[in-house]
């Protein structure tokens, strides 16, 4: 078997390989544009060499993953901060790192991640697109409300109804002013049918999986952000106890203690940026509908601020659906906050 250790970039990858059976080792480049890479792999595989690869996670490296599945190579994905950490020598380039990466794969010391399937990789493209149209429409909306403003017109919501969208078609506006008004109207109506349509999407392919469903049975939780937690989680066997998801998207805070001095500061925010935003979205919606969470999130918000209350209940949310997939259990009342609610023990002096 050939073992290679691959330091990848987006135009060329630096490669180290050994072969088990004869000892042979050496470095290489290996550029992208020319198709130099593919030849290189595909010769390894007309030859009937069976292949292991090793790389770190990162972006745009979608084709190079689909060329190792299409030849039948074995491929490793490892994490990015586990094999920094590894390194002892204070150099890092290209070569040295694929050197590394090889020495991690012969010592089986390789932190591997898990790596999502095609179909959820496919999804995710789903999500993120409906959610930057979503940012671009309300760019736009945020642009006529401007417009309305500086002719001192204040409607907020009402201006996007029919009769404040009549009334801003009707203001006298100087020249260019109503050419942008025109051109961010047509922009918008426009992206609302794009928006919609995706959204089907999104409800069509929660009703097909149903970890979804049972995760919309917590208050504030819709498709969109069920669906994204199913996908970015993959599975709760990943994670042993549910303090790790709060870890694993990025809403605890970093921290740099020593000495007995505790000194924590913001979110390390080193997971998923969209499923961070959703979940905070969902923990809002949650405690404008539910008692239980609008007093946690005012006594949160009363004792540290109201934005630390917004990703604390964001946290807690994570965690609380972490929890009934696991347990693949619905919604109850026995899930609200507190180790033991819900369940009957003995209280002071009771039998």
């Amino acid at each position: 078997m050939m073992i290679i250790g691959v330091d990848y970039h987006p135009s060329f990858q630096a490669i180290a390989f050994f072969m088990e059976e004869t000892g042979e080792c050496g470095e290489q480049e290996l550029n992208h544009s020319d198709g130099q890479a593919e030849k290189f792999y595909r010769d390894l595989k007309q030859r009937g060499i069976c292949v292991r690869v090793g790389m770190e996670a990162t972006g745009y490296s979608r084709w190079f993953e689909r060329l190792l599945a299409e030849l039948g190579f074995e491929v490793w994905m490892g994490d990015p901060a586990e094999i920094k950490a590894k390194r002892v020598k204070k150099q890092k380039f290209d070569r040295e790192d694929a050197r590394l990466l090889l020495r991690l794969m012969r010592e089986n010391n390789f932190p591997q991640i898990w790596v999502p399937g095609p179909e959820n990789r496919d999804l995710r493209q789903l999500l993120w697109h409906r959610h930057r149209l979503v940012q671009m429409r309300t760019r736009i909306m945020n642009q006529l409300q401007a417009l309305a403003m500086n002719e001192g017109y204040r409607w907020k919501k009402k201006l996007f109804s029919e009769q404040g969208r009549a009334q801003l078609e009707k203001l006298a506006l100087a020249p260019w002013a109503s050419r942008r008004r025109q051109d961010l109207l047509e922009l918008l109506d426009r992206m609302n049918p794009s928006i919609e349509e995706l959204s089907k999407a999104v409800e069509r392919e929660a009703r097909k999986r149903p970890e979804v469903l049972r995760l919309m049975t917590h208050p504030g939780v819709g498709p969109i952000t069920a669906l994204a937690y199913v996908l970015i989680i993959g599975t709760p066997a990943r994670f042993p106890r549910g303090k790790q998801i709060g870890t694993y998207v990025g809403m605890i805070p970093s921290e740099d203690s020593s000495a007995g001095k505790q000194r924590l500061g913001h979110i390390s925010k080193q997971g998923n940026s969209l499923l961070r935003f959703l979940l905070v979205e969902a923990a809002q919606a949650a405690a404008r509908i539910h008692p239980d969470w609008r007093r946690r999130c005012m006594h949160l918000a009363m004792r540290r601020h109201k934005s630390i209350a917004k990703v604390a209940m964001g946290r807690r949310l994570a965690i609380r659906l972490y929890w009934m997939w696991r347990n693949g259990c619905g919604y109850s009342q026995s899930l609200e906050f507190g180790s033991y609610a819900g369940q009957l023990g003995i209280v002071h002096g009771g039998k």
